[in-house]
């Protein structure tokens, strides 16, 4: 049996935020959706994006290729495409491995 881990949400970092700024929680929401805005616009635009000590975020090109579709069987035309990636710090990975479970 597996045990489903806990997921950190959107909301949980609004709250967060709010928790520790003491903003209100709309002000805390603008930040939140602000990050990820620029984030979102930065790699629809093809730039990276780097955080010191956390990773940088950047597309990759996927090449267009031949699928299956898996109800028919038939073949399918899968366009080429560009996908996020994130590459996490060497700092984070650290502090990933080094967590001992606790937070």
């Amino acid at each position: 049996m597996t045990t489903k881990l806990p997921t950190l949400t959107k909301a949980d970092l609004i709250a967060e935020v709010e928790r520790i700024t003491e903003l209100k929680r709309t002000d805390s929401e603008i930040i939140v959706e602000t990050i990820f805005d620029n984030i979102i616009q930065a790699l629809q635009k093809g730039d990276k994006i780097e955080i010191r000590g956390f990773g940088s975020f950047r597309t990759r090109d996927r090449r267009g290729r031949v699928g299956r579709n898996p109800k028919t069987g038939a073949k399918v035309e899968v366009p080429p495409k560009k996908i996020p990636f994130f590459k996490p710090s060497k700092e984070l990975k650290d502090f990933v491995n080094n967590s001992n479970g606790a937070s």
